[in-house]
């Protein structure tokens, strides 16, 4: 009996020394290439908190995986487009969005939306060029979902 217990303890003790020396999996051994589009057609809250949380939520995505393993597209349409006219006062938000497209997001941005809510990409919005433009914020979902992009919704 005595010698099952001290086999068992030595198990145990082998076991916990283990545990302690191994290390969490690093994001280049767990993820392969991903292929993603952010939904945004909310309104950004009080003091554009929503927005920013979103913006942190993809900057947490790619330092998870790598910005060389990351194809980031955000789709925004109706109240999502007010991430980029608030992006145009406020500083942080604005940070946020040159450092997310400097690591390859694209930002899609709704002409339905602009037409409808008479918004001047050009004046109204941060940083979006003609190229930026999609004829349908909805339609460009179910188009990037169709060529295999993950959908998330922060």
């Amino acid at each position: 009996m005595k010698t099952f217990l001290t086999l068992a303890v030595s198990l145990a003790l082998t076991l916990a020394s283990f545990a302690l020396s191994s290390t969490p999996a690093e994001a280049s051994e767990r993820y392969s290439k991903q292929k993603v589009v952010y939904h945004i057609n909310y309104d950004g809250g009080k003091d554009d908190k929503k927005y920013r949380g979103a913006m942190r939520n993809i900057q947490n995505h790619i330092n998870a995986v790598g910005a060389e393993n990351m194809d980031i597209k955000v789709v925004l349409h109706g109240n999502g487009l007010g991430l980029l006219s608030q992006a145009k006062a406020n500083e942080a938000l604005r940070g946020q969005v040159l450092e997310l497209k400097g690591q390859n997001v694209s930002m899609h941005v709704c002409n339905n939306t602009l037409k409808g809510r008479k918004i001047s990409y050009e004046n109204d919005l941060f940083d979006v060029f003609e190229e930026d433009i999609v004829p349908s914020g909805v339609a460009e979902l179910s188009h990037l979902q169709q060529q295999g992009y993950t959908y998330i919704k922060p």
